[in-house]
């Protein structure tokens, strides 16, 4: 178990390590393909060596499969002692059989995407990088290894979505995609900061940032509502509205889209956004001590899947749609963990990697095919042209809109449900969400393939993608079907095998939460009807819509009125945020930061040094004559003055 865990890590730091620098050299004497291989074959590796774990796992009994794997001691200090030590759960290898498995099919996929571009060697090596950061923040066994995996991601992301540096990007406030990046990397600072405070708490009354202490001591000698543990919830949530995209600090992901493809796949499906929705399962146990921060997760959680939703459903940008959708179902996520259900919240972490990285590389294909055309206006007729793309999208769309028996579905139903016996407030909104989900996903399917083409055929040869694009795509289309079929709830016949998997995780916390009711296999019944009609309405209305009667579309968009603008300027949230915190703080940087404090202030005192020095320099060079008579006559007058004081202070005239 010790080997093949450190070896799941180490995998894709020899990735970086070859590419990185060897892979110009590689890429020029044996071609990009030979780097590609190189960069996909360690994450394969990798998850061969997780299933291996998982069916190693399966064979113990239930109370045995927990493992921590001490690798060696990294901090000693005073009162602190840190390790680096990965923790090997049933919680820990469902994200790692996740991360490993979708990245891999990324890494593949971008073989072809990013076929003949300069910097191809240097892509795979970051990828790699992301990689190697994600396992280290799910493996680690406590605070500070999870944060130095949560700070490289975010320095990765940075690389990653501002690749190509040299390209423009039509965003609010942004000219070029290093921009992008660079405000992906500043508003994440924002939540890392609060994270980071959290775990001074953590170690100030803990004594350590371990999980096992920090939860059994918490557990041991806190009692709900406490104030601490709520603080400490609470700011472990504000690092993770940055990471996982949620109000207030959602606003970098759709700007991410700047950079290549896989990238939006790989960090907007299974990997850097779910870095919130995991740490806040991890430390379930805290937040069942928290009513009031749980409370707050799952309202910020319902509110950020609505809003999101809304802008989702007017964007013509194929890629910021699912920019969109990403940030609500990762609202999706975080009502369930603040309803309780934690086991509900990774079931569709687990589900939405399926079909929102298919989502994401489909999306690649099309653009690859109409080079390098996003706008959804400039679609259309696809279905014929591009018939696996269209396929594997299909799947994608119906799992993500909720209809049975996709993935989306079943995950999608248990958060509804969970959310139902906690708040009937928060269902409602999870249930409108659903359907705008459904109505924007067939929106943007009937736009990209369906219809007459509205695009120059004659100087775009459309192809469907290359088998290095379309495996893929098949690979994540089979899981988008078949993928939430271990979580059968049990008013369907099923066994509910994947929460159940999950129970010796969450155990402590969920007995710890007293306000989740069961529901009566009636209601159950009556809230599935409910989910799967909103979902049905919402794909028909988007196929009436956009394909059989596109006038309704102008009739909708017209019965809105300036509610359409809004939404197509995402609610003036970035201008808004540009004018009242980025400008504010440049003004006050510019005038009295840079010009008082630095110039003045710190380079005036440290320059004043300088010419004080010079002056005195100056001064006393004046009095060097170089005459041996001058120097004598100084000397007389020294000792004259001397005399002089110690007659004054010492002598008869002394007081």
């Amino acid at each position: 178990m010790q080997n093949l865990v450190v070896y799941i890590v180490a995998f894709p730091i020899i990735g970086v390590l070859v590419n990185g620098l060897f892979g110009s050299r590689i890429q020029k004497k044996l071609g990009e393909k030979v780097v590609g291989i190189i960069g996909s074959a360690t994450i394969g590796l990798s998850f061969l060596f997780a299933i291996m774990i998982f069916a190693n796992m399966l064979g113990e009994p239930a109370e045995s499969r927990r493992h921590v794997v001490h690798v060696y001691n990294w901090i000693a200090a005073g009162g602190l002692s840190v390790s680096v030590s990965y923790l090997i759960d049933q919680l820990s290898i469902i994200m790692l059989l996740v991360v490993t498995g979708v990245s891999f099919l990324i890494h593949v996929y971008s073989i072809g995407y990013m076929h003949g571009d300069r910097g191809f060697f240097r892509f795979f090596t970051y990828l790699n990088l992301f990689v190697f950061a994600m396992l280290n923040l799910i493996l680690a066994d406590n605070y500070l290894l999870m944060f130095l995996g949560w700070e490289g991601v975010g320095v990765c992301s940075y690389l990653l979505i501002g690749f190509w540096y040299d390209r423009k990007f039509e965003g609010v406030n942004i000219t070029w995609t290093g921009d992008a990046g660079m405000k992906a990397f500043i508003v994440n600072r924002i939540g890392d900061f609060a994270f980071l405070i959290g775990m001074f708490l953590i170690f100030v009354n803990f004594g350590t940032f371990n999980f096992d202490t920090v939860f059994g001591t918490a557990s041991a000698h806190f009692v709900t509502g406490d104030a601490t543990v709520t603080w400490i919830a609470l700011l472990l949530f504000i690092g993770a509205t940055g990471k996982s995209a949620q109000i207030p600090l959602y606003i970098w992901l759709p700007d991410a889209m700047a950079g290549p493809t896989p990238v939006s796949a790989l960090i907007h499906a299974a990997t850097m956004v779910t870095a919130g929705v995991y740490m806040i399962a991890r430390s379930s146990v805290l937040y069942a001590l928290a009513p009031a921060a749980m409370t707050t997760v799952a309202v910020v959680g319902a509110v950020t899947a609505l809003f999101a939703a809304t802008m989702a459903l007017v964007q013509n940008d194929i890629k910021k749609v699912l920019a969109y959708s990403t940030i609500s179902q990762l609202g999706y996520m975080f009502l369930a963990l603040g309803v309780g259900a934690f086991g509900a919240g990774i079931f569709h972490l687990m589900t939405h990697a399926f079909f929102k990285a298919l989502l994401f590389l489909g999306a690649g294909a099309i653009i690859h095919a109409l080079h390098e055309n996003q706008d959804l206006r400039n679609m259309g007729g696809l279905k014929s042209l591009m018939p696996g793309t269209y396929k594997t999208y299909l799947l994608a769309c119906l799992a993500i809109s909720g209809i049975p028996p996709f993935a989306g579905f079943f995950s999608k139903d248990e958060i509804l449900s969970k959310a139902f016996a906690s708040s009937s407030i928060l269902w409602a909104i999870g249930a409108v969400t659903a359907f705008l989900t459904a109505f924007y996903i067939f929106r943007l399917f009937v736009m990209a393939f369906e219809g007459k083409p509205r695009f120059d055929v004659h100087h775009i040869h459309v192809h469907d993608a290359p088998k290095t694009m379309l495996i893929p795509l098949w690979a994540l289309g089979i899981l988008s079907v078949i993928g939430g079929w271990i979580g059968i709830p049990a008013a369907l016949g099923g066994g509910e095998t994947f929460d159940k998997f999950l129970e010796p995780v969450f155990e402590s916390a969920q007995a710890r939460i007293p306000y989740m009711s069961f529901l009566s296999p009636g209601t159950e019944y009556a809230l599935i009807l409910v989910s799967v009609l909103l979902a049905v309405a919402g794909v028909y209305l988007g196929y009436t819509a956009y394909l059989k009667k596109p006038e309704l579309s102008a009739k909708l968009k017209k019965s809105v009125g300036d509610l359409y603008e809004i939404l197509l300027n995402k609610y003036y949230i970035d201008e808004i945020y540009q004018a009242v915190v980025v400008k504010p703080i440049v003004y006050v940087s510019d005038r009295y930061l840079w010009r008082g404090v630095d110039e003045i202030l710190i380079d005036g005192s440290v320059n004043g040094t300088g010419k004080s020095v010079r002056f005195l320099g100056r001064t006393l060079r004046k009095i060097q004559t170089g005459f041996v008579q001058n120097y004598a006559l100084a000397f007389v007058i020294g000792i004259i003055i001397m005399v002089g004081y110690l007659i004054l202070t010492i002598g008869p005239f002394a007081k």
